[in-house]
């Protein structure tokens, strides 16, 4: 294997702890190729790719994701610490939680189950396949050199349905289960620093609010028929019977919209879907979130009003302000961009472990892997290394992902394969144009 360059070697050093010697060795080859395979990330294609299609011991590297005793969950703190390092500041650390759909088939995967597709699912038309459903955490932070906010994977859960648990003896997890230990597994990781949490309407849970309340300020969309009442009353002297757990109850947030007296707030958002700025009026106050059987959840609610669709948005941290929680909340539209990049462009669907353990340990570190390009891009942009794909019909504002890819696969084969000729090296010339031609095509391949 050849000697992997310095900025790539800075960030993967620290998993260096995970492995003994020999096995991290298998690992960096294994990194590296998957980063520089176009098309399926099976070992197969890494092996090719990184010149070992004649090794003998091929099966060393199956056996990393298969057998080798290593944990994902310290690899997802270790990545986690990076991410924070480099691309967060001292304001609170934002991170995003949602589930994806890999859609596999075979008798041999039996955590699969059958689940909606929400790619191609609409309003109108819903399908539904088999797959494995992910719940992934990610940081949602603003890259400079990219003047937009990306969503950077860290911590990936597999969360089966419960069809998979009627057999066994753990009992079925939802996906609010898992959301609340995820979340507070990252509290855990970051005890001194202030989490922010985003999801969609799936994480709108009195009980998994209550839960986080304290912990992790959470943000999600809130039902415009939700019940919400004012505060407890002050108990009169000398009344009988158990103490109320709510005020009287409130107006529903549609009559709030409807109602002529409500005062808008106007805010323009910078980081609106599409990366531009987006002119929104909201009105936002504090109530008690309640429902039959649950304790009541003191929240702060947003009514936010665009081109006159409503949007409600909860939090169960009433210290928040109504500006922050929109701008917190809109970054949330980066993880499907995510999601859709390492479709294209890492080959999340197109590897095909079988064992359980190699299933577990695959996608969590194909979705990994996007963050650790972008720690690499970042290293590389800071030597003026980092460039966008252009042409003469097509010019881009500001690198994407794939420019960061590209950046980084030039970068490994330059380092790698260029930089120092040995006496065995046999020369072959080119021209410059046929250099770059193969250059580009390769870089920039899926």
């Amino acid at each position: 294997m050849p000697t992997l360059p310095s900025e790539f070697l800075t960030v993967i050093l620290p998993y260096a702890r995970l492995f003994c010697k020999r096995v991290f060795v298998n690992v960096q080859l294994l990194l590296t190729g998957a980063i520089l395979t176009p098309g399926k990330r099976t070992v197969s294609s890494v092996l090719r790719i990184m010149g070992q299609a004649s090794t003998k011991a091929f099966h060393k590297y199956h056996r990393v994701l298969s057998q080798v005793e290593w944990s994902t969950l310290q690899a997802s703190r270790i990545l986690l610490t990076q991410l924070v390092g480099m691309f967060v500041g001292q304001g609170p650390v934002v991170v995003g939680i949602d589930e994806t759909l890999e859609r596999r088939w075979g008798k041999s995967i039996k955590a699969k189950g059958i689940y909606r597709d929400a790619v191609r699912s609409s309003e109108k038309y819903v399908v539904k396949c088999s797959g494995l459903r992910w719940v992934s955490v990610m940081i949602l932070c603003r890259i400079e050199w990219a003047k937009r906010v990306w969503a950077l994977p860290f911590l990936t859960a597999l969360a089966p349905s419960q069809a998979y648990y009627a057999q066994k003896a753990r009992t079925h997890k939802t996906l609010t289960d898992w959301a609340r230990q995820l979340l507070l597994q990252v509290k855990r990781w970051l005890p001194d620093r202030q989490i922010v949490a985003v999801g969609d309407s799936s994480y709108a849970v009195i009980d998994l609010l209550l839960a986080l309340q304290g912990q992790v300020s959470l943000i999600s969309r809130l039902r415009l028929d939700a019940a919400l009442y004012g505060p407890i009353p002050v108990r009169p002297p000398g009344q009988r019977g158990r103490n109320r757990l709510k005020g009287d109850r409130l107006p529903t947030l549609p009559m709030v919209g409807n109602d002529r007296t409500t005062v808008w707030q106007k805010l323009v958002v910078g980081d609106w879907y599409g990366g531009h700025s987006q002119a929104v009026e909201y009105c936002t106050s504090t109530a008690l979130w309640y429902h039959g059987g649950k304790k009541p959840l003191a929240i702060r609610w947003v009514l936010v009003r665009l081109d006159g669709q409503l949007t409600g948005l909860v939090s169960n941290d009433a210290s928040l302000s109504g500006e922050q929680m929109i701008s917190y909340f809109v970054r949330r539209w980066s993880m499907e961009t995510t999601f859709a990049l390492v479709r294209s462009h890492l080959g999340v669907e197109t590897q095909r472990q079988w064992s359980d353990r190699a299933i577990a340990r695959t996608t969590p570190v194909l979705l990994g892997l996007f963050s650790v390009v972008s720690l690499v891009a970042n290293r590389l942009e800071g030597k003026s290394l980092l460039e966008s794909q252009i042409s003469s019909w097509y010019e881009k504002k500001q690198p994407t992902f794939s420019d960061a890819l590209a950046c980084v696969r030039r970068y490994l084969w330059v380092e790698m394969n260029f930089s120092i000729s040995g006496s065995e090296v046999v020369h072959v010339k080119m021209s410059q144009q046929q250099y770059q031609l193969w250059q580009e095509a390769l870089a920039w391949a899926a």
